[in-house]
Order: structure tokens, then sequence, then C-alpha cells
């Protein structure tokens, strides 16, 4: 039992920090570059956000809800890390950020959702008909928010060290990690399976 619950948590963090499949990775670096140390709660909500998202879309698949068509899928998901990284590079030194959580908390409900929905096929293979579906979700979504932890705080820490030792402004910090990951992503939407 406690074998499978590793086993599980295990699969959730090397899902979220797989080398291969790095725009989760990206994601949450877009998400959180525009904070720091002390907006560590408001980061952990947003983050946990994503998590539910993924969450709800694996729940979904697990249970045959939705059926969705995988080259959309895997075309939207660096869309929705394009759209999160402009939006730092517009409002970066403005604070959108600390605005109210609405639209920011609401978006990345609907990119978590976004991004479950490109792991479903894969997780219902995991899923076997005997399986605790929800146990198995719950685990999964643990070692998720565990590795998303860990990847939050590298960024903050980095932004941290940049802003403190080398003294990057806030404004330029977010500004060039913002545009590298554009960089990175573009490719990602000009070559996706939906396009060609």
């Amino acid at each position: 039992m406690l074998q499978n619950f590793w086993f599980n948590v295990e699969y959730g963090i090397n899902h979220v920090l797989d080398i291969n499949a790095y725009d989760h990775v990206l994601f949450l670096i877009v998400l959180t570059v525009p904070y720091i140390f002390k907006d560590w709660k408001r980061v952990f909500l947003l983050v946990s956000m994503f998590t539910l998202g993924h969450t709800l879309s694996l729940v979904l698949a697990a249970y045959n809800i939705v059926s969705v068509n995988a080259k959309v899928i895997e075309f939207l998901i660096p869309i929705t890390i394009l759209v999160v990284a402009l939006f730092n590079v517009f409002t970066s030194g403005k604070g959108a950020q600390k605005e109210k959580v609405g639209v920011l908390f609401l978006s990345t409900l609907f990119f978590g959702l976004i991004h479950g929905l490109g792991f479903a096929r894969e997780f219902q293979i995991l899923v076997s008909a005997n399986d605790n579906k929800f146990l198995l979700l719950f685990e999964f979504a643990l070692g998720i928010e565990l590795a998303q932890i860990i990847i939050v705080f590298i960024v903050l820490f980095l932004g941290y060290v940049v802003q403190t030792i080398f003294r990057f402004t806030k404004r330029d910090w977010i500004m060039v990690i913002s545009a590298i990951v554009v960089g990175l992503v573009i490719p990602m939407i000009l070559h996706s399976d939906f396009l060609s």
C-alpha cells in the first residue's frame, strides 16, 4: 500500500519535472517570476489553483466524462504559457499581480484544466479498472503539488539572488525571464501538430 502511495506521488513529481515535457516547468516559471518570497501565500494559492484545475481534468478523463482532441490541447498548452509570459512583459513593474485575485486565479485554474487534459490519455492508461481512481488521483496530485513547490522555491530564490546580489531591478528580472520563456514556447506553438 505504502509502495503504491510513493509510486503515485513520485509519478506526479516526475510528471512536472520531466525534462522532455518542460511545458509544466515553463508555466510555473512565468507564473512565479513576478513575485518575491514575502508573496509566498499568493504564489502557493496560485500553484494550488493550477493543481486543482489539473486534477479536475484528470478526474473528468479518468471517469470518461470528457474526451478531447489531443492536437488541440497540445497546441493550447504553449499558448497558455505564452499568454502568462506576455502578461508579465506588459505588466512588469506595474504591480498588476497585486491586484484582486479574480482574473489571475481563474485563468490559472483554466490553464491547469488545459494542462491536465494534455496528460489525460497517459493518465487513463495508468488507472487500471480495479484501481481506486480517487486515491490514485489524490496521490498523483500530491506529487504534482510537491514538485511545483520545489520549482516555485527555486524561481523565488533565483529572483532573490539576482535582485539582491546582482542588483537586477524586479522589472528587468521579470522581463528577461518572461522573454526567454516566450522564445522557448513560440517554436512549440509553430511546430505543433495542430498547425501542420
